[in-house]
């Protein structure tokens, strides 16, 4: 029998480019489509972080001592720049989440194959949880974005022979940037003690220049000079940034139902803000093959470092069930190991025949195929037609008319619709009105004296459709 020469085909030897340029592809496009369209809504959490962004002044130090400072200074900046809607509410999301996802791909291809930094990736964007924080104009995507960068620099660090100083002061800036977002504390201490106890790390880091290291250590100190200020004018600043809760002590035991039921039970999916289960049955047998394979090669540096990890997120979901997205990066990673072993596995079954080989991959493909599909399908559907998720998300923003000049609301969405007029000076949020025409909102809708509804603003997607009135003067 002739053996069978892959290389020859051009789909072959150019397979990997295609690839990226497909996930390439597809990422512009689900976040463009979730950008402006799925949900299309605000929730309460980004209405608060529009709150906060629009807050921020660097002549008040005392609204700078907040967390995930970094995030509301991006989106005051964009909001600043072209004006407050529901799409540059989100703006800086999808650019952290472009950015985090081209970083998840780089940081793929330094730890694994490149087949399997393929797969892994078009798995990783089409998942719920990725889209869901993606489209939020709120700091959650920083859980993706700073694990993400700090692994994909550190590792250049002590893999790259270029640059070096570059990427040990962009770690130290990265660091230091990230420990103003809850919970980021805790991959910097993975990453330092998987530095400490495993032996190719610690003589990588013996190797480096220490006057360098001083260099950028007086970098790390400098970027973090503010976050230290905002803790001594506000030491609860401290402990929320260490993710502990509010209510003291925690219920572990209702704590540990939760997280279980946000990662297996599905045959109850939940209808909160953000679905449950966090991921699909198939990518979470994936994830199971990966724990086991990252024990089985527990010697290696990105398993000590991964082992560590995990050992610190289970107290801290146990304490804070709602972080779920600080699980999603090493999550990911567990899957690519599972992934893996799987294709690994094959592969020793048949080291010399290239057509088993070959056939053995399609139901890998077939399987990556239907994760991706599910995921996305699961997304769609959720937040499509769901009322319990379509309810949670408000579009009275969009539905505003452009020649608004006085509105009136409720209190709870005053101090979001006063954010909405800094950005929008012909906009007044008003008690009582001043002119012939104004906006009322649902929740704030009362009779006024001398004046009429003429219009009524309604949307589709709630079960209530009536949102904004429109009143005029009525005729003498």
């Amino acid at each position: 029998m002739a053996s069978l020469d892959l290389s020859s085909y051009f789909i072959y030897r150019w397979r990997y480019i295609l690839g990226y340029t497909f996930i390439g592809l597809l990422l512009a496009g689900l976040l463009v489509f979730v950008g402006v369209y799925l949900p299309g809504g605000l929730s309460a959490i980004e209405m608060t972080a529009v709150v906060r962004s629009s807050a921020l002044s660097l002549s008040d130090p005392a609204t700078l001592a907040i967390t995930n400072l970094p995030y509301y200074a991006l989106q005051s900046l964009i909001l600043n720049t072209f004006g407050i809607t529901i799409f540059t509410i989100k703006l800086p999301s999808l650019i952290l989440a472009l950015l985090s996802a081209i970083g998840f791909i780089l940081l793929l291809r330094r730890w694994f194959k490149p087949n399997i930094a393929v797969l892994t990736s078009l798995i990783a964007i089409t998942t719920g949880q990725f889209l869901f924080i993606a489209q939020q104009g709120a700091p959650g995507i920083l859980y993706v974005f700073w694990p993400v960068v700090l692994l994909l620099l550190g590792t250049q660090i002590t893999r790259g022979k270029k640059f070096r100083l570059l990427w040990k002061v962009l770690f130290a800036i990265t660091a230091a940037l990230s420990l103003y977002t809850p919970l980021s504390i805790y991959p910097l201490v993975a990453i330092a003690l998987a530095t400490v106890l495993h032996p190719h790390l610690r003589n990588a880091v013996r190797k480096l220049s220490k006057v360098r290291l001083t260099a950028v250590l007086i970098i790390f100190l400098a970027a973090l000079s503010p976050l230290v200020y905002g803790i001594v004018i506000n030491p609860q600043l401290g402990l929320t940034l260490l993710g502990v809760p509010a209510v003291l002590p925690p219920d572990l035991g209702a704590n540990s139902i939760t997280v279980l039921k946000q990662y297996f039970a599905f045959w109850e999916p939940g209808t909160g803000t953000l679905m449950t289960p966090v991921f699909g049955l198939g990518s979470v047998i994936l994830i199971l093959l990966g724990v086991y394979r990252i024990i089985r090669t527990r010697e290696t540096t990105r398993s000590y470092l991964i082992i560590i990890w995990i050992v610190f997120l289970i107290p801290v979901l146990l304490f804070n069930p709602a972080f779920t997205s600080v699980t999603f990066v090493p999550s990911m990673l567990l899957l690519a190991a599972g992934l893996t072993s799987l294709i690994g596995y094959w592969y020793r079954l048949f080291p010399l025949n290239p057509y088993a080989r070959i056939t053995g991959l399609i139901p890998i493909v077939i399987l990556v195929f239907a994760l991706s599909v599910s995921g996305l399908a699961r997304y769609v559907y959720g937040y499509h037609y769901s009322s319990a998720q379509a309810a949670l998300f408000s579009k009275d923003l969009a539905l505003l008319p452009t020649d608004t000049k006085e509105i009136i609301v409720s209190n709870d969405q005053r101090d979001f619709f006063e954010a909405v007029a800094k950005y929008r000076e012909e906009i007044s949020v008003v008690s009582q009105p001043t002119g012939d025409t104004f906006v009322v909102t649902r929740d704030a809708r009362k009779a006024f004296e001398g004046f009429e509804v003429s219009r009524i603003i309604t949307d589709s997607h709630t079960n209530d459709s009536d949102r904004l009135y429109i009143y005029k003067k009525t005729a003498n």
